[in-house]
């Protein structure tokens, strides 16, 4: 029989009702966890997989291009932001977080201590919108994409944003990339479908770099990039 002292703290900080559900963030024991329509979607536990999308996506760019723009779909927890802003070959740093109460938790509240700094440096952008939407909305376009909106292409928060990974979603992903630009997708799991997808949208050099997690399938990045 576990005592009080075994079992773990959890407690909801916020609980917000927006416009794609319900968002919740928790603190457990020492870590924080973003909860969306009551699916778990990231934590402070572990920011590798979240870094290597950023660091993959830089490694992929063709050699001499000086401080390139990255677009970072979803702020999350803000482990992608905080390590492109610690990277001073990054230049404009986007991110579109369409949850307005994500961009509380960073701006005033406990994840700020992740953020905070990124969230000064003048190279960051916040946009309050939804990310499908500026796909196909913007005339921006930029030299990376990092996407962490999802659990993976097939494993979506909400059903609107599984148009992202379909051929006109893909379509307008490449449209938003300079000639050369790389297209990074976090996913809790590797898919070959997802790859065939990315090669018939014109993406060239598509790839999947693994994440070991402790338990289950790797977490993993899909790549591909819009030919020059």
């Amino acid at each position: 029989m576990s005592s009080v002292s075994d079992i773990e703290d959890v407690r909801t900080l916020d609980r917000r009702d927006g416009p794609y559900g319900e968002v919740v963030l928790r603190r457990r024991g020492e870590h924080f966890e973003i909860i969306a329509n009551g699916c778990f979607l990231m934590d402070t536990s572990d920011g590798r997989s979240e870094r290597l999308l950023i660091d993959v996506a830089l490694a992929g760019l063709p050699a001499g291009r000086d401080r390139p723009s990255v677009l970072i779909g979803g702020l999350g927890v803000g482990f992608s932001l905080a390590h492109a802003a610690a990277d001073p070959r990054w230049g404009p740093i986007t991110v579109v977080e369409r949850e307005q109460a994500v961009i509380d938790w960073h701006r005033e509240g406990p994840l700020a201590r992740i953020s905070g700094a990124a969230l000064a440096d003048p190279r960051t952008v916040i946009l309050p919108t939804d990310l499908v939407v500026h796909m196909h909305g913007s005339t921006s376009a930029y030299d990376a994409l990092c996407l962490d909106i999802d659990n993976g292409p097939g494993w979506t928060v909400t059903e609107d944003n599984g148009g992202l990974y379909t051929a006109s979603g893909l379509t307008a992903c490449m449209e938003r990339l300079k000639p050369g630009g790389i297209l990074a997708v976090w996913s809790a799991q590797p898919s070959a479908t997802f790859e065939e997808a990315l090669r018939n949208a014109g993406f060239t050099r598509v790839r999947t770099e693994e994440i070991p997690v402790a338990r289950g399938v790797p977490d993993v990045v899909h790549l591909g990039v819009r030919p020059a």
